[in-house]
């Protein structure tokens, strides 16, 4: 079996608020408008319609902050806790002899620097990355170009996400879906056991 697992809140849980409300200046207004104004650009960058380095120099000044872009970049990178349980699974599933992907929207700023933050990544086969091939789940058109780059029979493909819009989408490709929730780790185990035996 081929099983694609996406990456926010299945492998990683994030949380962008309190890293990047850190680098607002306590004096200015209306911090919560500005990080909703990043996460409406954040679709930008995970589709790459916009490179890392302008994403950057507009999401300091967006946020009315001082900090150098090294700064900026740090702490986008700082919002991740590894969800423990996935990655052994994912561990097990390897050794088992699944080919395992990566399925995410995610950016440059992200990727490939996940792969050294987090060795378990190594354990991957190939990943699907929304910002290297220009469009974003739940599209068609990033199920359909995953297919096409992994020779994905749905039939033999197993699909783990956070969330429903993309679930809904795997299933109208004919992927093996779960909805992960981090709460219920047990709930996936149980779906992979009556899969694969």
């Amino acid at each position: 079996m081929t099983i694609l697992f996406d990456i926010g809140n299945v492998l990683l849980r994030f949380d962008y608020k309190d890293a990047l409300l850190a680098l607002i200046p306590s004096h200015l207004p209306d911090p919560q408008a500005r990080l909703k104004l990043l996460d409406e650009k954040r679709n930008d960058l995970e589709s790459g319609r916009i490179g890392a380095e302008d994403f950057v120099t507009w999401s300091i000044q967006t946020l009315g902050s001082t900090a150098q872009p090294e700064e900026f970049v740090q702490a986008w990178r700082s919002i991740f806790t590894p969800i423990q349980e996935t990655w052994d699974l994912a561990e097990k599933l390897k050794a088992d002899g699944h080919r395992l992907i990566l399925f995410s929207n995610i950016n440059p700023i992200h990727s490939p620097w996940i792969y050294e933050a987090y060795p378990v990544f190594s354990l991957f086969d190939g990943a699907v990355m929304s910002f290297e091939i220009g469009c974003m789940k739940p599209l068609h058109e990033f199920y359909a170009k995953a297919c096409e780059l992994y020779q994905l029979d749905p039939r033999e493909t197993i699909y783990i996400d956070d969330l429903t819009a993309n679930i809904d989408a795997g299933k109208n490709i004919g992927f093996h879906c779960h909805l992960y929730d981090h709460h219920n780790h047990q709930d996936l185990e149980n779906f992979l056991a009556e899969l694969l035996g």
